[in-house]
């Protein structure tokens, strides 16, 4: 009998060959009916674009996506030092995800240029490509991961970003900087002030029994902050987390401003103009941030590098020419995030931010 794990492995990938080969196929049928339909009703053109995409996906799958995966589950070691991007994920967006943009733009060029406007790609295969992405993010994201059973604290603690708490230590403030001036200067004995040690209050009062009612606050105060037994039995479900299902929300969120990108591509004001060609290229290149891995230090630059200085500049152009075709918050969202990156990344390192007494 199969074991969990081989069954959790067969699972995974058999979803990610579905996702790579679906919306081949997908896309590939719409552009046979489109080419029916231009050629007059020949079947030849309609079954020659089928075969064209059955020949493509077995193929790639032989030459490329067989061994890539025999590399990566049998000999383990060939890709030990990868630790910056995903094999997988850039084999997929080259092989799938490639070929779909291109077939959706040579669709456009093909009925621009025979003043034809019968198919715009809109919905079932550009949703299934964006889609296909999310999916192999998931995946990809969800594979260390156990299925069954509650999730580990180590994968709730170290998987997901986010600092961790290991212990609560009194931060002296100014004022108990000041009464500790005031001992060394002979108003009080240094040898009152207690020992400051690691989880406990600092020396801050002069008085021990201010100390003992200071720290029993601060460890009440945790404790309300910290404890489970702190709140209501009812309200339990409220506080209850898993970063698995917080896993396929987050993949959702990452691919939401290609996914609005992709929409605005279907609309046919811009699907038949010469609109299509940037907004494809670029959500392309937005689709590369799936190669780098989750949590990676060069995520942030190669999202702002592909995804949002890129739309940004873009949405300007479309809201120019065509008016409201995309909502200005996803504008507004691309501005923030340029703003912010290179505030912080750069500006701030100037000797004019570095001052403390300006903000």
């Amino acid at each position: 009998m199969l074991s969990g794990k081989t069954i959790k492995l067969i699972l995974y990938e058999v979803l990610q060959f579905a996702a790579l080969s679906v919306p081949l196929f997908v896309v590939m049928e719409r552009f046979a009916s489109l080419m029916f339909h231009i050629r007059g009703g020949d079947q030849t053109a309609y079954w020659l674009a089928v075969a064209a995409s059955i020949a493509y996906v077995t193929s790639v799958t032989l030459l490329v996506w067989v061994p890539l995966k025999y590399l990566i589950l049998k000999q383990r070691r060939f890709l030990m030092e990868i630790t910056l991007w995903r094999p997988t994920a850039l084999a997929f967006v080259i092989l799938s995800t490639l070929p779909c943009f291109a077939v959706v733009i040579a669709s456009s060029k093909v009925q621009v240029d025979r003043g034809l406007r019968y198919d715009h790609f809109t919905e079932l295969p550009i949703s299934l490509v964006v889609f296909s992405l999310i999916c192999v993010d998931i995946i990809e994201k969800i594979r260390p991961c156990r299925l069954t059973g509650q999730a580990d604290s180590l994968e709730v603690d170290f998987d997901m970003p986010g600092p961790v708490l290991t212990h609560l230590e009194q931060v002296t403030t100014v004022s108990g900087h000041l009464y500790g001036d005031r001992g060394q200067n002979g108003s009080t004995t240094a040898a009152t002030q207690p020992e400051a040690r690691n989880g406990s209050a600092t020396g801050r009062w002069r008085d021990p029994d201010s100390l003992s009612i200071v720290s029993s606050r601060v460890a009440s105060s945790a404790a309300y902050l910290y404890s489970s037994s702190s709140r209501p039995r009812v309200l339990n479900v409220l506080w209850a987390r898993d970063p698995r299902s917080e896993l396929l929300v987050d993949s959702f969120l990452f691919w939401l401003d290609t996914v609005e990108m992709v929409r605005v591509a279907s609309v046919p004001a811009v699907y038949y103009s010469g609109w299509v060609f940037p907004i494809y290229i670029l959500t392309y290149l937005s689709a590369l941030r799936l190669v780098v891995t989750p949590y990676s230090p060069a995520l942030a630059c190669v999202g702002f590098a592909a995804q949002d200085f890129p739309f940004l500049v873009l949405r300007l152009c479309l809201l120019v020419v065509f008016g409201y075709v995309t909502p200005v918050l996803y504008l507004m969202k691309n501005l923030l995030v340029c703003l912010t990156f290179v505030y912080f990344t750069f500006l701030t390192k100037l000797r004019i931010f570095r001052s403390r007494s300006m903000f």
